[in-house]
């Protein structure tokens, strides 16, 4: 199985020290949902090939040697002649994170229908994130998911600060759902998501009609500490409890739960919890460190080990 992860690589500001009232440090970090996964993937040790537009300035160069570095491949990445996307990121005191973006004319929302490669059915495309909806790119996105023979899956990863509006924001997602049930691929999102999305407070009842309307072949739902739960178009129900770590922060922690998932289901397609397992395992232990710093299979499965253990 090769993957390719489409979608987002960007840069995250984060405050670092605030030296006076006129002046505060910030960290450049290499940022963006699909980004991350790609990186979780391939520290698992899985192929793993990155599809996004990379910026034409330093920032840019940054993300690419930083991609590299981590064993993905940038073959199918394409050069854009436009600047880096920049998300300004703010952590409240339980360390979950909220992201202020700058995606003006920059390179990760550009897409063209011609940028997008010819994948056969042995690759997996794993895609999502505010690239997928945000114009003038989200229109040949949609084409391309579409269109593509490959298996899927999609990250829904509602950013709400992006596109405020409810039903604008659905009308985006609404076709990356349909193009993916189409093809009987998997769906995620975290509780809030869905809870945002349809301005209810209980996923569960959406998630299940999705699948049944769309054609999914399982819809995921992250519940933040209290796990994951995962739903087949027939009614049943998966549940993994999460795990109780000592929380840094939540940068990335959604994107490394799919990288896990992903890895374990592509092994194991017929056991749904052992790659649920494995997801909110990956996604505790990014949880515990500092930004979106995925673990590596060896790491993985030490924690799980541990826990089982205990």
């Amino acid at each position: 199985m090769r993957f390719v992860v489409c979608g987002e690589a960007l840069i995250d500001l984060l405050p670092v020290e605030t030296v006076s009232s006129a002046e505060t440090r910030w960290a450049a970090l290499c940022g963006g949902g699909p980004m991350n996964t790609a990186i979780g993937l391939a520290r698992l040790g899985e192929e793993t090939h990155f599809l996004g537009r990379l910026g034409n300035d330093a920032f840019g160069e940054q993300l690419s040697s930083y991609i590299e570095a981590n064993g993905v491949a940038t073959d199918l990445a394409v050069r854009s002649g436009d600047a880096t996307s920049v998300a300004v990121v703010s952590l409240d005191a339980e360390g979950k994170a909220q992201y202020t973006f700058h995606f003006h004319d920059t390179s990760n929302f550009g897409w063209r229908r011609e940028e997008f490669p010819q994948l056969t059915e042995d690759d997996w495309v794993h895609f999502g994130s505010i690239g997928a909806v945000v114009q003038p790119g989200a229109e040949a996105m949609v084409e391309f998911v579409r269109s593509t023979p490959a298996s899927l899956s999609y990250d829904i990863n509602v950013r709400p600060t992006v596109l405020p509006d409810r039903a604008e924001y659905f009308s985006r997602v609404e076709p990356l759902i349909e193009a993916v049930g189409s093809a009987a691929g998997i769906l995620k999102a975290s509780d809030e998501d869905i809870c945002w999305l349809v301005d209810d407070d209980d996923p569960l009842p959406y998630v299940h009609a999705w699948c049944a309307e769309y054609g999914l072949s399982l819809a995921i739902v992250t519940l933040g500490a209290e796990g994951v739960v995962a739903v087949k178009p027939d009614g049943r129900e998966y549940r993994v409890p999460g795990h109780a770590i000592d929380l840094v922060d939540t940068v990335g922690a959604g994107d490394t739960f799919m990288a896990g998932f992903l890895a374990r289901f592509a092994e194991r397609p017929d056991d749904v919890e052992s790659a649920l397992r494995w997801g909110a395992a990956a996604s505790a232990i990014v949880c515990s460190r500092q930004g979106a710093n995925p673990p590596t299979r060896a790491e993985l499965i030490a924690f799980l080990g541990n826990r089982a253990e205990g």
